[in-house]
């Protein structure tokens, strides 16, 4: 299964420029997705799962190709010979300003982190990791990783946005679905809400892991230790929480005398 893998990068790399203008359909009867989106995969797997992943790539399994089927595709893309030459017709203009920002945060033994996927109207991709110096729960990662892409997506200038994350808890808290219980949680749902006002329009959507793979596999790769997997995109680093948190003063009481302090 890693040889179809490392056949399917190879070609990637060898037509990269065809593979970021146009969607990818791969034929196989081989589990190629589910082996490069297994959330257990590691090592080279991946490392080719998240060079792959800048990529429109999808599978299909394979069929018998019938003889009229072969001719309709070749005859699809036979020129006219009445074009000009060097004459291509440019595709309409997408006036649309909605941009999709698909988030992940992982918090393992090994470390935490955030994946971030943001896509322009014209569909151009901007990848994005980050490990924390800091210790944090998965739900904390999960809001860390949502901060992160709201304030990337401001300083892009953003003003129609549509956010993806996997995290029910995160989602619903933001929608008013659940309540946010404890300080910190508070808190980070707080700063969403203000983040989210810096936009013209916005929206969060649950989505199933399967579909942010992306986002999950910059997050599982920004986690690690493995220093071959970091140099395969840039990792930033983040110093401390986006949330500040006053801590408990206990204040001292002052006892009046009682009988019991000899023998204590």
């Amino acid at each position: 299964m890693e040889k179809l893998a490392l056949a399917l990068v190879i070609a990637s790399r060898k037509f990269r420029p065809y593979f970021h203008a146009n969607s990818i359909l791969v034929f196989t009867n081989f589990p190629l997705k589910q082996v490069l989106q297994k959330p257990e995969a590691s090592g080279r797997l991946l490392k080719w799962a998240v060079e792959l992943s800048q990529f429109d790539i999808n599978f299909q399994p394979r069929t018998a190709v019938k003889r009229q089927a072969l001719a309709d595709f070749i005859a699809e893309f036979i020129y006219d010979v009445n074009l000009p030459t060097g004459v291509l017709e440019k595709p309409a203009s997408d006036t649309s300003k909605l941009w999709k920002l698909y988030v992940d945060g992982s918090s393992n033994e090994n470390g935490v982190g955030a994946g971030i996927v943001l896509i322009s109207p014209e569909g151009h991709n901007i990848h994005y990791a980050l490990r924390f110096k800091f210790p944090a729960l998965n739900n904390e990662a999960e809001y860390e990783a949502l901060i992160a892409g709201l304030k990337l997506a401001h300083e892009m200038k953003v003003e129609v946005i549509e956010v993806y994350s996997d995290s029910q808890l995160v989602v619903c808290q933001v929608k008013g679905d659940y309540q946010a219980r404890g300080e910190r949680m508070m808190a980070y749902l707080e700063k969403v809400q203000q983040l989210f006002l810096t936009f013209d329009t916005y929206d969060i959507q649950l989505l199933p892991r399967i579909k942010n793979s992306r986002a999950d596999a910059l997050a599982k790769l920004a986690s690690t230790k493995d220093a071959e997997l970091l140099k395969v995109v840039p990792v930033e680093f983040l110093i401390s929480p986006s949330i500040e948190v006053e801590p408990q003063v206990i204040m001292p009481v002052d006892e009046e005398p009682s009988w019991m302090d000899p023998i204590m």
